[in-house]
């Protein structure tokens, strides 16, 4: 090989030389960056990648039928000061000295956290410090105070003079209080989805869509920049009229706290739609023994009592198994049907009964003689008949978790002849209102309904109609019957359980017929059995009688003796007649007549 070729050769070496310690210097600083500098390099990336935070919607609003808040997120602001700014410091605090007592001033005057003197020392001190976040205020304020405020001279410059900004979070408030606020619900925190009541069962149509911000360092500063705006929930529109509800509410807590009851529930239902327009449920507080809205007792199931004799009856009747005019014998005595099968009446007394005048004065033993006498060995067929008048509808309201109606076939006689006066049974409160509201609307069931609209910035999304669950519960000639005896339980003086005694009216209103049937039935006290002390009493009804407009139901909960049903949830619902016919319309009795006049 000759010398140039050999310099040839040497040249080439060194050249790959030269790369290949090139390459090897890269690779090493590489992995040095990715190991050794790792940490530090992260951190210079996550200050120039904008940080993504979400934008909250603005949960929806849940209106009464007229259009009045019963929820609302109403916006409320923390007030935080950037003691850094430059405009703060500028000519040795100028600004600042020249301000900070007008400040106080009003921060004291609008806020009233702290004095004037201690709002200027701790925003002083922070000044010195040079904090970047103050929390001017320890409270939240509201869109007032957040505009008195503003009219401040230092904070009219804008925040990157004054330092002074706000940070919204939206509050979920009930104007009107515990007005139906079991039923309304509620929701997790400040801004979680629904917890109960229709803000569950609504909840994806009230929380909206959240939108994206990203956190841009804009002119040096961190500057908030939308990248996707949140899209704010809908607004609910109830069946409750708050005016009504006012009215049920007051009428039930004035009862129930006179009888210092442990529960009490009321519900109003309009009915040729099923529109619930109050519904009201209050429990006493076991540490100062007042009433507030706990449970949901309208949609829990509970033993009837006997309301359920009417949906009895009512079987038999359409049936063919006995005739309203048909008699049947009670005794003071109470009736043994079969060994351990032990029948009573709370007004016992002996004498023949017709069907009608039994419902009237509410005997056990008659119901049970009738039952047990129609449907022993056909139990299933009894059970079938109830279930197609539409009780055991699944979906009969808008509550999340509201129970079904438990109504099973009996094994044996002793439990179908307790069934007829409303034991080894279940139903809600709004399911009995929902069967006696068939009875008011000439047979035909409408399902209880508390929402008719979805709206968007005032504009309908969706509708609600009334819904008709059952067409017709019975046969016309079955249904006047039923009404005939539902008649007695408030008119006839001598044996209705509603009708006047003495010094008591109960359901007998001057201004308003009404209908109906009470119900008490004893409460199974876990590991004692049934008890004769502690019932659970109702009234159910509706009215004016022959024009019927709404229906209602109070049932009370363990009430202080001394009790009945028709003298308490009687005389609640028929306050609750009297008014709500007062507001919706006046329903007078003249020259011996009843007269419907509507108000202007």
């Amino acid at each position: 090989m000759s010398d140039e070729q050999r310099n040839t050769v040497w040249r080439f070496a060194m050249i790959f030389i030269v790369i290949l310690l090139g390459f090897g210097a890269v690779l090493g600083k590489i992995i040095y960056v990715q190991v050794a500098e790792r940490d530090e390099w992260l951190k210079v990336a996550e200050k120039q990648v904008p940080t993504h935070r979400p934008i909250k919607a603005t949960r929806g609003n849940i209106l009464d039928c007229n259009g009045r808040l019963l929820a609302s997120s109403m916006p409320q602001y923390y007030v935080y000061m950037d003691t850094r700014v430059p405009a703060l410091h500028d000519k040795n605090g100028a600004l600042f000295t020249a301000h900070i007592d007008s400040l106080a001033f009003d921060l004291a005057r609008i806020v009233g956290d702290h004095s004037a003197a201690e709002y200027k020392g701790r925003i002083s001190h922070a000044y010195m410090r040079g904090e970047k976040r103050l929390k001017v205020c320890d409270h939240r304020i509201n869109y007032l105070q957040r505009q008195d405020l503003e009219k401040n001279s230092l904070i009219k410059k804008g925040k990157y003079k004054s330092g002074i900004f706000f940070e919204d979070q939206h509050r979920r408030i009930k104007p009107y209080g515990i007005l139906a606020s079991r039923t309304i619900g509620s929701i997790y925190g400040e801004g979680g989805s629904g917890n109960s009541g229709l803000e569950k069962g609504f909840d994806k149509e009230l929380r909206g869509e959240d939108g994206m911000s990203s956190i841009q360092r804009i002119g040096g500063r961190n500057e908030s920049v939308p990248v996707e705006e949140a899209k704010d929930g809908m607004d609910v529109v109830t069946t409750i009229d708050a005016n009504l509800q006012d009215i049920v509410e007051n009428a039930l807590l004035v009862k129930t706290r006179e009888r210092n009851a442990k529960w009490g529930c009321a519900i109003l239902m309009e009915t040729q739609t099923g529109y619930i327009r109050a519904i009201a449920n209050l429990d006493r507080s076991e540490e100062d023994g007042q009433y507030f809205e706990g449970q949901n007792h309208a949609v829990q199931r509970v033993e009837p009592g006997s309301t359920f004799k009417t949906i009895a009856l009512m079987a038999a009747l359409d049936d063919g198994k006995i005739d309203i005019d048909d008699t049947v014998r009670i005794t003071k005595q109470p009736w043994v049907y079969i060994r351990n099968s032990k029948h009573t009446d709370a007004h016992p007394m002996d004498t023949v009964l017709t069907v009608r005048s039994a419902l009237a004065v509410s005997s056990n033993i008659a119901l049970a003689k009738l039952i047990t006498h129609s449907y022993e060995g056909s139990a299933r067929k009894f059970v079938k008949k109830i279930e197609r008048m539409g009780l055991l509808d699944s979906l009969y309201c808008e509550i999340p978790g509201a129970d079904k109606a438990r109504i099973d076939v009996p094994r044996d006689t002793v439990t179908l002849s307790k069934m007829s006066y409303g034991y080894s049974v279940e139903l809600s409160p709004m399911q009995i209102l929902m069967f006696y509201n068939a009875i008011a609307n000439g047979g035909r069931m409408m399902r209880p309904m508390l929402v008719t609209a979805i709206e968007q910035n005032g504009e309908s999304e969706r509708t609600f109609r009334p819904e008709v669950v059952k067409s017709s519960i019975c046969s016309r000639s079955t249904l006047r019957d039923i009404q005939g005896a539902l008649h007695d339980v408030v008119w006839d003086d001598h044996l209705g359980t509603a009708a006047k005694r003495l010094w008591s009216r109960k359901a007998q209103s001057n201004l308003v017929a009404i209908a109906g049937k009470t119900g008490t039935a004893q409460l199974f006290m876990r590991g004692h059995g049934y008890s004769g002390k502690h019932h659970r009493i109702t009234f159910v009804g509706y009215f004016p009688e022959d024009k019927p407009q709404y229906t209602c139901i109070c049932m009370i909960e363990d009430p202080q003796y001394p009790y009945d049903a028709g003298m308490d949830c009687g005389s609640t619902v028929r306050v609750i007649a009297e008014k709500t016919m007062a507001y919706t319309g006046c329903y007078v009795f003249r020259d011996g007549v009843r007269h419907l006049e509507k108000r202007n």
